[in-house]
């Protein structure tokens, strides 16, 4: 699933990708990075300048497909609340915040309309 906002500091409307799932048995036949594809695709036919995902500290494998596909670690966390009813365990482990690297984004462009 892929949410739309908006970010000041990337200029325009931003994108977060959310729930990435490969089931074990199909694992490394490429699909992850396909799906990361596909996403990438969409987000620059909607003008989105920056795609932002979560991934857990203690999933290295995702970590490393993320990078390979271009995303890169921001030191930063991702912080949120959800009522106590609906909190789902994270069996201990905590999110970090990537976004690939956007070519042509610079700090200090304007962004277009």
């Amino acid at each position: 699933m892929i949410t739309f906002g908006f970010s000041l500091e990337y200029g325009g409307r931003d994108a977060f990708l959310d729930e990435i799932y490969i089931r074990a048995s199909e694992r490394g036949r490429g699909l992850g990075q396909s799906s990361l594809a596909f996403a990438e695709a969409l987000c620059r036919t909607q003008g989105i300048r920056a795609l932002h995902l979560e991934v857990e500290r203690c999933n290295a494998h995702a970590q490393t497909v993320y990078r390979k596909a271009g995303f890169v670690d921001h030191d930063r966390y991702l912080l949120g609340d959800m009522p106590r009813t609906r909190r789902i365990p994270r069996r201990g482990c905590l999110h970090a915040l990537a976004t690939p690297a956007v070519p042509d984004y610079r700090p200090d462009q304007t962004p277009s309309a």
